[in-house]
């Protein structure tokens, strides 16, 4: 029967030999837990880097977990070591064996010196010189410490895995853009693009900087080791920056655009204008026209050439001349619509002043209708006919021509062609007289 210790009963032969087993496998564990610590990227990029910050006491901290940690093995190696021994001396062990290998495996068997305690020294009290635990809170307290230590390392080296390597490649392409934007005149102090960029510039410095040096003020979320995707790198900074460099190259690329077709467009923008000039001067011969053949009418004046329009493509011309892209940029879009409004406006304008000698020679085109309509039905002879119909003539062919008169005499001519188209009443009998009719 087994004797009973502090630790309750002594354990058995074979249960001695379980514990030691499953202690062992969970020292290997702990010890190759270790041994990658030592050896993580982050943990030496955390040695080596000038921390500030919140990396930087967080990894002050960290570092004494570690040296902790590994005194803490020590004393388990230590305590494994010695409980393997006394069950090596013999196959069978005694009574007074087994409650000895019962107090060092479950008892508070292991003496931790101060400085690897939990306690440290505050003020007004002192730090604890020693600390006795069992090899299972031992073991516990290592796991602890471990996870704490490794959220520092992994979160730094998820930082630094993920961010500089991207700002990196965004600098890269801030300095192409920034070649581009020089190229064609986006120079900072003389394009709003030029200062965003050197704006952008600046933030990327100083993100890059403080990301190496303080990388857990860059986390989002909880820690690695935490559930499944708890956290990431905060990029929003990063974001932000990359974003402004798009809009910028967007707008580079589109000054670039314009160098390149800049000529043909400027030739496109001319052709426009020449037409509306054109036009514009065909609409004041049409008033001048107007004025002379049409009485009583109202004719629309016509305005000038658009010369402030051929100032700005002189304007156009002379920023293609030196190369000034960013300032032809706006001005040539702004030229297109213009020159496109301003042809419209010619053509409304000479449809305008052109109107009444359409009228006219809508009214002329019903007359002669009609004259071939009487032809058709042998009234060319009829003498009341032909004075109306030289009536209307006479109008429609004089200068100045009054339009309200000369329709209303069109429309008599319609008139006494309909009536002479007629059957005659029932019961007359001759030709209806119709001189009197006015």
């Amino acid at each position: 029967m087994a004797v009973a210790g502090p630790t309750g009963p002594a354990l058995s032969r074979e249960e001695v030999d379980r514990a030691l087993a499953r202690l062992g496998a969970e020292h290997e564990a702990v010890e190759t837990s270790l041994l990658a610590l030592q050896d993580h990227a982050g943990r030496r990029l955390l040695e080596g880097a000038e921390l500030t910050g919140v990396t930087k006491s967080r990894w002050a901290a960290a570092e004494l977990l570690i040296s902790r940690l590994w005194l803490c093995f020590d004393a388990y190696t230590d305590a494994l070591t010695t409980a393997r021994e006394l069950r090596g001396r013999r196959r069978w062990p005694s009574q007074t064996e087994l409650s000895e290998l019962t107090e060092l495996l479950r008892g508070s068997g292991v003496t931790l010196p101060g400085d690897a305690t939990l306690a440290l020294a505050t003020e007004g009290t002192a730090a604890r010189l020693s600390e006795r635990l069992s090899l299972q809170e031992l073991l516990e307290r290592m796991n602890g410490w471990y996870a704490q230590a490794l959220d520092v390392v992994v979160t730094a080296d998820a930082v630094w895995s993920a961010l500089p390597a991207r700002i990196d490649l965004l600098a890269a392409e801030l300095q192409r853009v920034r070649s581009l934007a020089h190229s064609v005149g986006v120079r900072p102090g003389e394009h709003p693009s030029g200062d965003d960029l050197e704006q952008i510039a600046l933030e990327l410095t100083a993100l890059r900087s403080e990301v190496v040096a303080d990388p857990l003020a860059f986390w989002a979320g909880a820690s690695p080791s935490s559930a499944p995707g708890g956290g990431r790198p905060d990029t929003a900074r990063y974001d932000r920056a990359a974003r402004a460099l798009e809009d910028v190259r967007r707008e580079v690329e589109a000054v670039l655009d314009v160098r390149q077709d800049a000529e043909q467009r400027l030739l496109q923008v001319r052709d426009v204008l020449s037409r509306a000039d054109r036009t514009l001067t065909e609409a004041r011969q049409a008033r001048a026209e107007v004025l002379s053949k049409i009485a009583a009418f109202e004719v629309p004046a016509v305005s000038g050439p658009p010369t402030a329009l051929y100032e700005q493509l002189a304007a156009a011309a002379d920023h293609r001349r030196h190369a000034r892209w960013h300032r032809l940029s706006p001005l040539l879009e702004g030229l297109e619509q213009r020159a496109d409004d301003e042809l419209l406006r010619a053509r409304e304008s000479l449809a305008a002043v052109t109107a009444p000698l359409a009228v006219r020679a809508e009214l002329r085109g019903r007359l002669d209708a009609y004259r071939a309509k009487a032809g058709r039905h042998g009234l060319t002879e009829d003498s009341f006919l032909i004075e109306r119909h030289d009536a209307a003539r006479r109008m429609l062919w004089s200068a100045p021509c009054d339009l309200v008169a000369a329709e209303m005499a069109v429309l008599r001519y319609q008139r006494a062609l309909a009536d002479a188209l007629a059957p005659p009443p029932t019961g007359a009998s001759g030709p209806v007289d119709r001189r009197g009719e006015s």
